[in-house]
């Protein structure tokens, strides 16, 4: 079992799954539209840079009262992805400063499949060129909310109608 467990292990760290220094990698530029904030509400230091940080883990009031963690919430709290000399940033688990445009790489600290599908192209939206020319990405955020990501149910649309029923034109 133990010869198991390490070979497991080995296998993860070679391939770089999940491994923080997957979003480390910062050889490629990946050009992305601007992040999307609530109107209003970035840049964060209008607010908070008058404000005393309080790092204990509670239900927020006031200005983030919608925001509700569902993302890892029995074991982060928003200082650890928020930096919190300066809300205008996002910390890396290395300690490394971060602007908002580069939360991919935030994000792929702990979802790194995912990160490298999407430096492919293979998750997420991208426009451009595939070989050559310009590439735009979306940022995780264009889909997902940080702080709840997984996606809501949504209710199907009907099927099409065929062009031959003559049922839809009642």
């Amino acid at each position: 079992m133990a010869r198991l467990i390490l070979v497991t292990l080995l296998f993860l760290v070679l391939s770089g799954t999940g491994h923080p220094a997957l979003a480390n990698d910062t050889s490629q530029e990946f050009p992305v539209p601007p992040p999307p904030f609530t109107e209003g509400m970035f840049p964060c230091s209008d607010c908070h840079s008058s404000m005393e940080v309080n790092p204990k883990k509670r239900e927020l009031k006031e200005a983030h009262d919608d925001i509700v963690l569902h993302h890892g919430e029995t074991m982060r709290w928003c200082l650890d992805c928020h930096y919190s000399k300066d809300r205008d940033k996002l910390r890396l688990y290395n300690g490394e400063l971060i602007d908002y445009d580069h939360s991919y790489r935030l994000c792929g600290e702990c979802h790194g499949n995912v990160y490298n599908d999407w430096k492919a192209g293979i998750h997420g939206k991208r426009s451009g060129y595939f070989a050559g020319g310009k590439r735009t990405y979306l940022l995780c955020a264009h889909c997902h909310n940080p702080h709840d990501p997984k996606f809501k149910p949504v209710k199907p649309e009907p099927s099409p109608y065929r062009p031959m029923d003559k049922e839809h034109e009642k």
